[in-house]
């Protein structure tokens, strides 16, 4: 999948981390997975966010992926644990990510520009 990214403090500090590799995490309908990166709460941080929402779980320092309700949702909005810093989203459908199991492998890396 790929994502098109805001500029925010958090989105500079992932792009110097990348690439990386996690193993995959998943809560209701949200994928996570942890970063090498340690970013603050930015003041637009958001709990509830569109499905697809590309987001960073500062107590976590994980990738948040959510693309439906998570446990702690009300209805069927994409409710994440705590506030997160948004960072951008995801291109095409995010319910692609109900494909991703426990455990798997995720690599996150910057695509080359086609300009």
């Amino acid at each position: 999948m790929t994502a098109d990214l805001r500029e925010t403090p958090t989105v500079k500090q992932l792009l110097a981390a990348l690439p990386c590799e996690a193993s995959a995490e998943t809560w209701g309908e949200e994928v996570y997975f942890e970063l090498p990166v340690k970013a603050a709460l930015e003041a637009d941080a958001q709990q509830v966010v569109e499905p697809g929402t590309v987001c960073y779980w500062v107590q976590g320092s994980s990738l948040a992926l959510p693309f439906g309700p998570t446990p702690v949702s009300k209805g069927e909005e994409s409710r994440l644990v705590t506030r997160c810093n948004v960072l951008g989203k995801i291109n095409g459908d995010p319910r692609q990510l109900k494909k991703v199991k426990q455990g798997d492998a995720i690599r996150v890396e910057l695509l080359p520009d086609k300009a």
